[in-house]
């Protein structure tokens, strides 16, 4: 058993959307006050012009997915 605290912190890595543009461009996972969560990641630019963020979303590992991603060789986690 491992000492690492894998508490606040987590991983992302870049998402192959396929044929379907509305798939996140990143997706990973974390854990949050000891809850593990899938985390989804797009890259957006504003409309009114300016710098490209990330826009994020959180979501339970228990919950039902939201979104589908393909199997790759660092997802060995993700049940979808």
């Amino acid at each position: 058993m491992s000492d690492y605290d894998n508490n606040m912190s987590g991983a992302i890595f870049k998402n192959d959307k396929g044929d379907n543009p509305a798939r996140p461009d990143y997706r990973g996972q974390c854990e949050i006050d000891g809850r593990e969560m899938w985390i989804s990641a797009w890259i957006k630019e504003p409309k009114s012009g300016g710098d490209k963020f990330m826009s994020l979303s959180f979501q339970d590992k228990d919950e039902k997915p939201k979104t589908e991603i393909p199997d790759g060789p660092h997802e060995k986690d993700v049940p979808f």
